[in-house]
């Protein structure tokens, strides 16, 4: 390929191509992504923190790698630019979980996929803002700044990964990595107009990543297109002694399989997942991807999932419950903020939660520690889990019949800044398509399928078997491939306004 005039227009397997041609270097990368930075921050405010030097460091010894033997024996994400979503704890670096509370923490350690993507060549680019502790689908949770999407920066990305997404959609980074709790990777993603892939439970180690709900939490990948997905979740992925939940389970090479077609493939169509109140755009363009789906050659047959209709209920009992227990440990007495100002300990706790968690938090806090409470743990918490069984259950079932199964991200596009703020229940309606898969414990990915008509970005979520996300990449690909919308990028300027 010829090398473009603007390097962050690359795909992560663009940039491997001309580095290990060593017709770009990997500081060269590094320093249009940090330019890139500089130059559209001020408008979308994707990072809490930016790792210039860092960056530049990793990029130098990158292309000492490629320069000292045959470059194509270097590891794939080698010189590659990478984003952070702050949560993953980096020795050295600050990480906040975007709270206040943890505002000036300092790892003295690597999360296992930040170890991981070090060992794989990755340049760091920064830390990714985020909903506080991961509670949000906006972004504008953040104990530091809202950050803006790149279609229309008067609107929300999503989240809570919102400034991975941001990241990824605006060229500050040509992949990332994010957590998805909910739908907090692929929500963001469909709005953005990235690929974004929450692998199976289990499938990545969560160790040093600062938890919210430890039975739902799972890490995977932003990029554009989703060859730059497979390449990252092929670095991080597979068991880890660190972490118990991790499965001992071969990772495959997803990208040997990534063109194999979908011609043959059972493609089931669930018709709990086009809820009331769905825009019209959204179930338009989402049909019209399954249409090109069967133009491919899949077959597409209806499929039942009816307890994922009380996929909501389940999951905002289990998740604030688990989120009241992990969050229990913010105390001020061992890091973050410490109310120094207090002489009784007791005093100081309390204080220091006061005045380290936002709202979010605090709901969520008050949500579980009801839950768990005595008298109500049997009804509502161990009701939640014995429902989750059963969604479990419809999603075995389904996959009798069928290889994936397809669906909306997204009941709408993205919505103005400040719209939801006040009303909870709407903003948690967000991920109502999405927090099934997280329940089950399934891969899901979301992939661009068009635009409505503001101009805005609309999702295809594509939902697996467990551990075979080579099956997802499959789908996705031959879609992405057949269609090109994941080509086409947000018009920001400098300005922040559409050219």
């Amino acid at each position: 390929m010829s090398i473009p005039h603007d390097l962050t227009s690359l795909t992560a397997p663009e940039a491997r191509d001309l580095l290990v041609r060593r017709d770009i270097s990997a500081t060269e990368l590094a320093r249009a992504v940090l330019d890139r930075i500089a130059q559209v921050e001020p408008v979308i405010h994707s990072f809490i923190t930016v790792s210039e030097n860092e960056a530049l460091a990793q990029a130098k010894a990158a292309d000492a790698a490629l320069g000292a033997g045959d470059p194509a024996s270097t590891p794939e994400l080698t010189g590659i630019p990478v984003a952070l979503k702050d949560l993953f704890c980096t020795n050295g670096v600050q990480t906040t979980a975007g709270s206040r509370i943890l505002e000036g923490f300092i790892p003295p350690y690597d999360a296992t996929v930040v170890a991981r993507l070090r060992q794989a060549g990755a340049v760091f680019v920064g830390k990714a803002n985020m909903d506080e502790f991961a509670m949000g689908s906006s972004t504008e949770n953040s104990g530091y700044h809202v950050t803006r999407n790149p279609w229309d920066p008067t609107r929300v990305p999503g989240g809570s990964s919102g400034g991975s997404a941001t990241a990824v959609s605006a060229g500050e980074a040509l992949l990332s990595l994010g957590t998805d709790t909910g739908g907090s990777i692929r929500q963001p993603a469909a709005l953005t107009s990235v690929a974004g892939l929450k692998p199976t439970y289990g499938r990545v180690s969560r160790y040093g990543v600062v938890a919210f709900a430890s039975s739902l939490d799972q890490v995977g990948p932003f990029s554009i297109g989703v060859e730059g997905s497979a390449m990252i979740l092929r670095a991080i992925a597979g068991v880890d002694p660190l972490d118990g939940t991790t499965a001992n389970i071969e990772v495959p090479d997803y990208r040997a399989t990534i063109r194999d077609g979908v011609r043959g493939l059972r493609v089931g169509v669930p018709a709990e997942y086009f809820v009331a109140g769905m825009e019209p755009d959204v179930e338009r363009l989402v049909r019209t991807a399954i249409d090109e789906l069967a133009r491919l050659g899949a077959i597409i047959k209806p499929v039942s999932l009816p307890y994922s209709t009380h996929g909501l209920a389940t999951y905002y009992i289990i998740a604030p419950a688990e989120a009241s227990s992990n969050l229990a440990r913010y105390n001020g007495t061992r890091f973050g903020l410490a109310a120094l100002d207090e002489a009784d300990m007791n005093r100081a706790m309390d204080s220091a939660r006061e005045r380290g968690f936002g709202a979010e938090p605090k709901r969520r806090i008050m949500l579980g520690t009801y839950a768990l409470s005595s008298g109500y743990y049997d009804a509502y918490y161990r009701k939640a889990q014995q429902v989750r069984t059963l969604i479990k259950a419809d999603f075995d079932n389904a996959f009798h019949d069928v290889d994936v199964i397809a669906s909306p991200v997204s009941p709408t596009v993205a919505f103005p800044i400040g719209a939801r703020v006040d009303d909870p229940l709407a903003m948690y309606l967000s991920d109502v398509c999405t927090i099934p898969v997280n329940v089950a414990g399934l891969p899901g990915i979301s992939i661009p399928c068009g635009f409505d008509g503001q101009g805005l970005p609309v999702g295809l979520q594509l939902i697996g078997r467990a551990f075979d996300e080579a099956t997802l990449f499959r789908a996705a690909w031959a879609y992405e491939n057949a269609t090109g919308w994941h080509q086409k990028r947000p018009p920001l300027t400098l300005a922040g306004a559409a050219s």
